[in-house]
């Protein structure tokens, strides 16, 4: 495991107020950056490609203007590029934190070379990242807007990137922090209170997803059923990958521990097999 290869990513709703314009939580990021920069120093094999949602840096911009959807008039091409100045700005903060705490981050633009197809990624220039990673650095991929030969213009989100880069560059794992102890039976943002579930496989993917809500706030990128359909989806189609792990960001310490153990056992695991 010395050289493992790991995609992280730090949920939109985990770094930024979701509900409110372009609020980072500063605080939240600064130990996260923290967590991961001990990670790195623990393992110096570790190779880390970390990923980050928009949160209200995009998100918002993007629904105000419908950019998922498609992207045609002048104003929706104002639209997009506002979105995609949302989001390289909450970039380029994810970046500095990681470097401020000592981690050798490298902020990577997904729409530089993004090209979609009706809403699904096609093309991405994997060349920098596989750069990056050989020498030591963790590159620093975010949802994104992205040109595409139907739509005009699309949003990719940071899972579908994942997706894309999974079978090019074979991580061993997947961790998603987000907010949530994991994957629960009832919208965190309901009175209800919901269980954790704590394995999901192809198997039981259909048993699970009625239960699946949305991400608290705006994502235009279909919140939490969308991403564990396309993590279930990744797991299937990624000989190397061993499994996904979607943990609370929010609980001190063990965004580091999931990184330096792969036998933590911590939010929801998903996997190819049959729990």
């Amino acid at each position: 495991m010395g050289s493992e290869l790991i995609f992280l990513k730090l949920g939109g709703s985990l770094l930024t107020d979701k509900t409110r314009p372009q609020v980072l939580r500063p605080a939240v990021l600064a130990r996260l950056a923290a967590e991961i920069a001990a990670a790195l120093a623990d393992r110096p094999g570790l190779r880390l490609l970390i990923g980050h949602g928009s949160g209200s840096f995009g998100h918002i911009t993007a629904s105000k203007h419908g950019t998922r959807g498609g992207v045609r008039s002048r104003e929706e091409w104002r639209g997009y590029a506002e979105t995609g100045r949302a989001a390289a700005q909450l970039n380029r903060l994810v970046v500095d934190a990681l470097g401020d705490a000592g981690a050798p981050a490298l902020g990577v633009q997904p729409s530089a070379s993004a090209a979609c197809h009706a809403g699904e990624l096609r093309d991405l220039d994997v060349r920098p990242l596989r750069a990056a990673l050989a020498n030591g650095l963790a590159p620093v991929v975010y949802g994104d807007v992205a040109l595409d030969d139907v739509r005009g213009g699309t949003i990719i989100s940071t899972e579908e990137i994942f997706r894309w880069l999974a079978p090019r560059l074979a991580p061993q794992r997947v961790i998603l922090a987000g907010e949530t102890t994991g994957v629960l039976t009832a919208d965190p943002a309901s009175a209800a209170t919901g269980e954790l579930i704590a394995e999901i496989t192809p198997a039981t993917l259909p048993a699970v997803l009625h239960v699946l809500g949305g991400s608290r706030g705006v994502d235009v990128t279909g919140g939490m059923a969308a991403k564990v359909t396309q993590m279930v989806a990744l797991v299937q189609t990624t000989p190397s990958l061993a499994a996904v792990q979607i943990v609370s960001g929010l609980q001190e310490g063990l965004v580091r521990e999931v990184l330096c153990d792969p036998a933590v056992r911590a939010g929801t695991r998903i996997s190819g097999q049959r729990p």
